[in-house]
């Protein structure tokens, strides 16, 4: 059976094999009233599935884990299996990439994030702390997954959004001019994996991202661009 916030999807472009499509809440159907109805997401019956020690906990995180959800759909591609996100943001947490201050939550930060996931998953990572599209194709092309900063109205494309950058979604590759992606906060399923033409992509795209390469393992510390400032640092829904 599929991992909890989980579905296998096939993937047409650059990743020729199946990719998860992970959330970051524990339902998947409670997206949409989430994002637009209000509705408490913590008030989520799956909230155990996501491995969060209590519900209170769930409701404070589920938010901020976009770049979670997205480094688990990479290692879930890799290997098969994956730590659950609870675990997963506990080693982001100790390793810096999120920062608590007082109620405030900081966070997903580049840097101290790719460090976590060469140290602990062996998985060589680099910061695009500027990316344009002809750069994020040269990614793709070359068998990378980049997870890149969007705009969280990216679920609805055919909204102009607001602003540029603020939530992670997972780039896994390309077909017919179109970017293939895995969102974690999508609310229907078409919005879980879209596909889209570059140009409209570029609509929603903030200009940065992390590049992962799920075909290899660290062997030496991997290319790495600091980072001075949270570059998702807003909740997402």
């Amino acid at each position: 059976m599929p991992p909890p916030c989980c579905t296998n999807t096939s993937t047409p472009g650059a990743v020729h094999h199946p990719v998860w499509t992970v959330t970051q809440y524990a339902s998947a159907d409670l997206i949409g009233r989430i994002a637009y109805d209000g509705h408490d997401p913590g008030d989520d019956p799956n909230w155990e599935r996501t491995g969060a020690p209590t519900r209170t906990m769930y409701a404070r995180w589920c938010r901020h884990m976009c770049g979670i959800a997205c480094l688990r759909m990479v290692l879930l591609h890799r290997d098969g299996h994956a730590p659950s996100l609870f675990e997963l943001l506990t080693g982001a947490v100790r390793y810096g990439a999120y920062v608590q201050q007082d109620s405030t939550i900081k966070g997903l930060i580049y840097a101290p994030f790719v460090k976590y996931v060469a140290d602990t998953h062996q998985l060589p990572g680099e910061v695009h702390r500027e990316l344009d599209l002809d750069g994020l194709v040269d990614l793709l092309d070359a068998s990378r997954m980049v997870m890149v900063s969007v705009s969280k109205e990216i679920r609805r494309p055919d909204i102009d959004p607001e602003r540029r950058g603020g939530h992670l979604v997972l780039a896994i590759g390309r077909q017919d001019g179109e970017i293939v992606l895995r969102n974690p906060s999508g609310h229907t399923p078409k919005a879980l994996a879209p596909a889209m033409p570059l140009d409209r992509f570029g609509a929603f795209f903030g200009g940065r991202g992390i590049s992962l390469d799920p075909r290899s393992t660290v062997r030496r510390w991997p290319s790495m661009t600091a980072v001075s400032r949270p570059v998702a640092s807003h909740p997402t829904t």
